[in-house]
């Protein structure tokens, strides 16, 4: 049962939301809260698998309350889902800690395959959005220095995340099992300073580590 927190400040959406997650099997959510505020303060006696983030909220904006959220809980993914495109709320949200990034155009069931993709590792984003964060992050130049030890395999393995493999594609890449990659996926997490896949990719593609 995939415990996900609905932050979102539009009633008719947040009941909307709560209808379609709350109905569908192996979905439960835990709570549904119209501000950042709220939801900081709920998240807190009960903290769910996934929240899910609206970014305009009245308040302190989504974006700050993701980077609390990833503060207080590193092990939450917080997943996006917004109306706004525009660089600088992409920018700022995936570098505030967000792990993935939906419109809210999105299909209901993409949403739900995304929340339980992200539950699972992944970094789902509306493909509009996933170009824009690699034009983003490619057009930042990296520190001369910036060196972190990676293996030539957690290269091969960061390089085949940045081209959007799942862990099991990813495997069958290497040759190896899908247990050994979550093994070494926690190691280069280790060695960038990262949470998530798409905090990875995001650093691999700013430093050009691939």
């Amino acid at each position: 049962m995939i415990q996900v927190a609905i932050v979102e400040d539009e009633r008719e959406i947040r009941e909307g939301l709560a209808t379609l997650i709350g109905e569908t099997p192996e979905y439960r959510v835990s709570a549904a809260y119209a501000s950042a505020e709220q939801a900081l303060e709920g998240i807190a006696k009960c903290v769910p698998d996934v929240a899910l983030v609206d970014i305009g909220l009245p308040g302190m904006t989504g974006v700050e309350a993701i980077r609390l959220l990833r503060q207080r809980y590193p092990a939450l993914p917080c997943l996006v889902l917004t109306s706004y495109d525009d660089d600088d709320r992409v920018f700022a949200a995936m570098c505030a800690g967000a792990c993935g990034y939906l419109l809210k155009k999105t299909r209901p069931a993409r949403l739900l395959d995304a929340i339980r993709e992200i539950q699972e590792g992944g970094a789902p984003m509306t493909p509009q959005i996933a170009r824009q964060v690699v034009e983003l992050f490619r057009n930042n130049h990296p520190p001369a220095n910036a060196k972190y030890h990676l293996t030539p395999q957690e290269i091969k393995l960061l390089k085949l995340l940045v081209d959007g493999h799942s862990y099991k594609t990813a495997a069958f890449e290497l040759g190896i099992t899908v247990h050994a990659i979550s093994f070494h996926v926690r190691h280069v997490y280790t060695k960038l300073e990262v949470h998530s896949k798409s905090e990875a990719v995001a650093k691999a593609l700013r430093h050009r580590l691939v």
